[in-house]
């Protein structure tokens, strides 16, 4: 059964489904074909070409209503790893502590001081709200960046001198999905999150990548060498899957 809702957006319709709850139709100018999204804590989308009608986009949803089903079960699995940050929220990084209070101003503000990141939101706003939770992590993601500017370059510099393992371009970046990467001129990527880590699992991703300025692919060679260099590699490797970047 699906119940259309109204929208004050021209370009946006709210459609019911049975057994999946809410979706979003939204037409886009510069869609080609009628696509779906799950966005965590946000819901399902379906996009449409512009000339297309809304129907053809209920139609869209509900013969892929299984595909959906199957992909809301694995983001309820995301969203349950989610922290819902309030006052009581007992949060650190390596070097920062969270601290979130009511403030009598209008704004959220953010202060990063070398100890603490404070935290202060409206008193009039809810603190569950998507806005404030948002500014929360954007505290965070900039503490993160301090401590990783502090730490990992080094860290890389010193790994790599001590294992002859030479790389190019070292790159910090906020990244959802991977821990580090090397590309073909042996630039390095690392996530900022890595500093949510122990010390050993931290080495582990760095010498990871260093190891893929070697060997491009997860072969039996790029395994030796990574062995080589930080043994019971593999032991570590099982550790880290027990981590995820996406902790937002």
């Amino acid at each position: 059964m699906i119940i259309l809702k109204n929208s004050n957006l021209a370009d946006t319709k709210k459609i019911d489904i049975d057994s999946i709850g809410t979706i979003t139709l939204r037409k886009s100018g510069r869609a080609k074909h009628l696509s779906i999204r799950i966005k965590p804590t946000e819901g399902v989308f379906v996009t449409i070409p512009k000339r297309v009608p809304f129907l053809a986009g209920e139609h869209f949803a509900t013969s892929k209503k299984e595909w959906i089903l199957k992909h809301l079960s694995k983001i309820k699995k995301t969203e349950d790893k989610q922290i819902l940050f309030d006052e009581n929220t007992s949060y650190r990084t390596k070097e920062h502590k969270l601290i979130v209070q009511k403030g009598n101003g209008n704004n959220t503000t953010i202060n990063i001081t070398n100890f603490e990141i404070f935290v202060e939101y409206p008193a009039n706003q809810n603190i569950t709200s998507e806005d404030i939770q948002n500014e929360i992590k954007l505290g965070i993601i900039k503490a993160l960046r301090i401590e990783a500017k502090n730490y990992l370059p080094r860290r890389v510099e010193e790994l790599s001198y001590l294992f002859s393992l030479k790389y190019n371009i070292l790159f910090l970046k906020n990244l959802k999905s991977r821990w580090g990467s090397c590309s073909g001129r042996n630039n390095i990527n690392l996530n900022i999150h890595l500093m949510r880590l122990p010390d050993e699992l931290i080495d582990y991703v760095i010498l990871h990548e260093l190891a893929h300025t070697i060997h491009k692919n997860h072969g039996t060679r790029f395994w030796a060498k990574l062995e080589d260099v930080l043994p019971n590699s593999k032991i570590f490797d099982k550790q880290l899957r027990k981590y995820s970047p996406n902790y937002f």
